[in-house]
């Protein structure tokens, strides 16, 4: 199964014509919660695609957590490791303007206790997964203790460092793939000390496995240590941007679990991010099985 520790929030989405600028206020609409987190957001798209997924994180214990882990639930999530909290649910605040663009602002909550003690907790589950995903909205000391127990026991791990915040070089170094975008390749590689004009090319050479960087509509480059390969996005009208890039992260780990090859893998989940950004919502907005995909060109 793939294993996910991360974050789980309830998403909190207006609507405006455009983002406002520094001190102006606008008319929205919408207003709803729905379900979202960077790492509920890859787990459900891997779950709806037909990859096993359990997840390891935390919820508090308010109004927001029902919601927050409804469609996890509906799509087959384990979610035994999902700790109750005497905490808020992690919130995101989002801001989705009339092109498709959002802007997003994260509470932290509960997330922000994920970790190494109750990482530690659930050791054994994540030492029996095929992969384990991670990303960047929990500590670094959680994603950290989740490498070494996934090392130790011989899983292949994922990072999508997102958002980037600073870790331990090691879980850079343990991630086959790590999976950027171009914003956050610059914030690795200045972490690496590499200059900002980074490539995925050169994230391998200073020995991460294997990368990949997408570029939104302009597709995604993968490599590796036998080279690099620019994947392109199939063109669509997009409607809402919000958890494309998760789309694609959950997809890709989906495909590998199946024992495609990172290039097969990666040419997939950008047909899934495409797919996603035509539809409005995150998690709502992935595809299940039966769902046709765009086409790359």
């Amino acid at each position: 199964m793939i294993v996910v520790v991360g974050s789980i929030n309830a998403d909190l989405t207006v609507n405006v014509p455009r983002h406002p600028q520094p001190g102006e206020t606008l008319l929205g609409n919408g207003g709803g919660i729905t379900a979202g987190g960077k790492g509920a957001n890859q787990a459900v798209a891997a779950a709806r695609l037909g990859s096993p997924v359990a997840f390891v994180g935390a919820v508090g214990r308010d109004a927001n957590a029902a919601p927050a882990t409804a469609l996890l639930a509906d799509a087959g999530v384990d979610l035994t490791a999902v700790e109750p909290l005497d905490d808020v649910t992690g919130l995101a605040v989002i801001t989705v303007a009339a092109d498709g663009e959002n802007t997003v602002l994260v509470i932290s909550g509960a997330n922000a206790r994920v970790g190494r003690e109750i990482v530690d907790k659930h050791a054994d589950l994540i030492g029996r997964a095929e992969i384990l995903l991670l990303q960047g909205e929990i500590p670094a000391a959680g994603c950290e203790r989740a490498v070494e127990i996934a090392q130790a026991a011989g899983v292949r791990v994922v990072v999508n460092l997102a958002p980037v915040i600073p870790v331990d070089p090691a879980v850079l170094f343990a991630a086959d793939p790590l999976v950027l975008n171009e914003h956050e390749a610059v914030l690795v590689a200045r972490q690496l000390g590499l200059n900002d004009q980074v490539t995925a090319t050169d994230l391998v050479r200073a020995g991460v496995h294997s990368v990949v960087i997408t570029y939104g509509a302009d597709g995604a480059t993968i490599a590796d240590e036998h080279g690099s390969t620019h994947i392109p996005a199939a063109s669509v009208d997009p409607v809402d941007t919000v958890g494309a890039g998760d789309a694609f992260t959950g997809a890709l780990c989906h495909k590998l679990r199946e024992g495609e090859l990172l290039i097969d893998a990666a040419r997939y989940a950008s047909r899934v991010g495409a797919f996603a950004v035509t539809r409005p919502g995150a998690q709502p907005s992935y595809p299940w099985p039966t769902d046709a995909l765009p086409e790359l060109p």
